[in-house]
Order: C-alpha cells, then sequence, then structure tokens
C-alpha cells in the first residue's frame, strides 16, 4: 500500500466567516472545486449542517448539482449526509438522482450529524443518532442496490418501497462512513463493506486512533461477510502550503484565530491552543495541519501512512485560515509540487534524465561526429576553402 496511488482532494464542510458575504463564499468554493478539477485533484466533498452561522450548507446534493455542471472529471461526494435528520427514501432518491446529473462522478458520504444544535432543532436525541444513523444505511444501501424494502423503525416507516431508476452505469456509486474517535463509523463500514472516511484524521485523538478504528473496520467486516478496502479509506485534516514555511505562517494572520473561536466556543471541539501557546506552533507541532511547504506537505503524508498502515486518499479540510487567493496557490503549489513526488509520478521521467547524464559524453560524441562526418564529406564535394568560416567555428564551439 505505500507504494501505492494516493489520491487527493478537498473536504468542504464549509466554514465561512460570518463577517464575509454568504453568497462570495458559495461561489469561492465552487471556483475552487473547478480549479481542483483543472489541476488534477480527485475528490471534492460537501458537507451538511444548519446552525452555528459558519457552515452554511444544508444540503450537499444542491453543492453537487452545482459544483456537477462546472467541471469534468473529479468526483464529487456527500461530507456527509446526516442521516438521522432525513427519511432514509429521500435520501436514496436523492443521491440516485445526483449520480445521473453527474454521469456517475459521485461518491455517498453518511454520518450521524456533527452538530448537537442541528439535532437540538430537529427534535432528534443525541444520544440516538448513531444507532439511527445505522437503521437509515440499511435501508439506503438496500434501497440502491435495487430492493424493495418494508421497515418501520421509531423515526421512519417504509412500505414496498424502491427507487424508479437503477445506477447510472449499471454500478453503484461507491460509499463511505463518516468516522472521528468512536468506533460507530468503523463498525458502519465494516457491516456494510463500504469506505471510511475519517474526519479529523489528524487530530490528536482522531490520529491516535486510525490504526484501531481500521482493525474494527476489518474485524466487522469478517463477522459480516464484507470486505473493506484500504484504497476506500479517506483522511481528512487542514493543509496549507507556500513557497516558505515563513509565508505559510504569514498567511495564517487572515484568518486562523476567528477560526479557532468558532470551531472551540460555537462548534465546541478541542482543537484550540492551551493557553499562552502560539496558535500555528501548535498547529504544526501536535500534527493537526500543514502550514509550509510543499516538502512540508509530503512528510505529513508520509506521516499519516506511517500510522495507519496505508489509505487510498487524503482530502484537505477547507478553511479559511489564509485569504482566497493564497488558498487557491496552496492547491497549486501541491497539484504541482508535492502529489508529483508523494505518488512517484516522475521517477520515469527523473530516470530518463539520469540515464541521459550518466551517459553523456557518450551521445555527445557521437553527435559531434556526425556532425563532423558531414562536414568533411562537403569539403570533399566543394572544397573545404567553401565552408563558412562560421560552421566550423560552431563546430570547435562545440566540441570544446
Amino acid at each position: 500500500m505505500r507504494h501505492s496511488r494516493i489520491r487527493f482532494g478537498a473536504f468542504i464542510a464549509n466554514h465561512a466567516p460570518n463577517d464575509e458575504s454568504a453568497a462570495l463564499s458559495i461561489q469561492y468554493d465552487l471556483d475552487l472545486v473547478e480549479l481542483l478539477d483543472k489541476l488534477d485533484f480527485d475528490e471534492a466533498w460537501f458537507g451538511e449542517h444548519h446552525s452555528g452561522g459558519w457552515e452554511i450548507y444544508a444540503s450537499p446534493e444542491i453543492m453537487i448539482a452545482a459544483a456537477s455542471q462546472r467541471t469534468s472529471r473529479i468526483k464529487l461526494g456527500t461530507g456527509v449526509v446526516s442521516l438521522p435528520y432525513h427519511h432514509p427514501f429521500h435520501v436514496a432518491d436523492r443521491l440516485r438522482q445526483i449520480e445521473y446529473l453527474c454521469r456517475g462522478r459521485t461518491i455517498f458520504g453518511f454520518g450521524p450529524g456533527a452538530l448537537p444544535s442541528d439535532a437540538y432543532m430537529l427534535g432528534v436525541p443525541v444520544s440516538k443518532a448513531r444507532d439511527r444513523m445505522e437503521e437509515g444505511i440499511e435501508s439506503v444501501v438496500a434501497l440502491l442496490n435495487g430492493e424493495t424494502v418494508t421497515k418501520e423503525t421509531e423515526w421512519f416507516k417504509l412500505k414496498e418501497a424502491r427507487l424508479q431508476l437503477g445506477p447510472y452505469n449499471g454500478e453503484n456509486s461507491p460509499l463511505a462512513v463518516a468516522s472521528q474517535i468512536s468506533p460507530t463509523g468503523a463498525r458502519a463500514a465494516g457491516k456494510y463493506g463500504m469506505g471510511l472516511l475519517s474526519i479529523g484524521a489528524t487530530s490528536q485523538g482522531g490520529f491516535n486512533s486510525l490504526a484501531a478504528n481500521w482493525k474494527i473496520a476489518q474485524d466487522v467486516a469478517q463477522d459480516h461477510g464484507q470486505v473493506v478496502n484500504r484504497s476506500d479509506w479517506r483522511l481528512v485534516g487542514p493543509v496549507h502550503v507556500a513557497e516558505t514555511r515563513e509565508k505559510a505562517r504569514e498567511n495564517m494572520r487572515f484568518g486562523l484565530d476567528k477560526w479557532i473561536t468558532y470551531i472551540s466556543k460555537v462548534a465546541a471541539l478541542p482543537l484550540a491552543p492551551p493557553p499562552g501557546v502560539d496558535a500555528v506552533d501548535h498547529m504544526i507541532d501536535t500534527g493537526f495541519a500543514v502550514i509550509g511547504t510543499p516538502d512540508d506537505y509530503v512528510a505529513h503524508v508520509d506521516r499519516l501512512v506511517q500510522e495507519s498502515g496505508g489509505f487510498g486518499a487524503f482530502l484537505h479540510l477547507e478553511t479559511p485560515w489564509a485569504d482566497w487567493a493564497e488558498r487557491r496557490r496552496s492547491y497549486e503549489l501541491i497539484a504541482r509540487h508535492a502529489i508529483p513526488k508523494i505518488n512517484k509520478l516522475n521517477n520515469a521521467r527523473l530516470s530518463s534524465e539520469s540515464w541521459l547524464r550518466e551517459n553523456n559524453e557518450m551521445f555527445r560524441g557521437t553527435l559531434q561526429a556526425a556532425i563532423k562526418a558531414k562536414i568533411d564529406q562537403h569539403a570533399q564535394e566543394k572544397g573545404s576553402e567553401n565552408i563558412s568560416p562560421d560552421i566550423m567555428q560552431a563546430f570547435k564551439n562545440q566540441d570544446e
């Protein structure tokens, strides 16, 4: 797995500062996915949230629909549909429609819902959200597989339910389930043979749980006659790259502090640095984020490979730490300099250059001999006095 090609992309929750235009933030994200498509990134995911004022996408399906019309090859994922908030039939039906709209460029990710405030407003007990996610997954998977489903739970009912459309290209889109520290996502991935989407993989708890959660997914898959593949395992973490470490750190002045305040005080996630500790130093020293150069990015991905044992894709948690232009530049630098190194895309080119360098004298000698032979031939036919002094001087300079 270590030498297998890793896919790369963006995980767009999104995080839009509420002192900026929401409309422009939406357009920026669509522009970004269009750029990622051109830069040869593999995937872009959109999230679902309903409160907090920053994470403003209520429907990943709507964002995917818009992005699909502006891109041609990048795969688009729901990151994620919060299943406890929706009737499973509506979820399956919408996802199948999106599959047709994208002509099969879709990945369907599911989760229990990230913000307790969302569940509160919808009257969903947070204590039951993870169980309801599993119940929802079971029905959604069955419907996407073309089954007729009759099922009744405390929160939904299906009666001879079936989808009108089969898979767009004859095969179902890949499925994934969100996982953080708890084993819930890993167990669901194993039970249904789905991909694992490790959100917060670079946080201390998430990083330390990588190998353990993958082992859970494998064990549960074996118990249910399923198979989970590392190539379907996606890790998510924040990234910002610049030409130098100093510039990357300077870019953080734009929005890192505001983001930390939102995450720690509103979303209530334990990601704030301890009192008196520089935020950028904390992000780098704990391994939570790449804030540096393309080479630092390469080292970060290698560290994740070592800890996890291997995975299929690394998704950048799209954050407003830097201004838009610098964030776009970060993706460009990663595409140009980091991904080719990680996936060894230039090995054949480097080998060709090395071979030519090692045999340069030989090839140079054969070239000079060929040129001299033609000059001598011309001299024999027309006389040496008819050979331009400029030609002789050029050949002498080349020989030297």
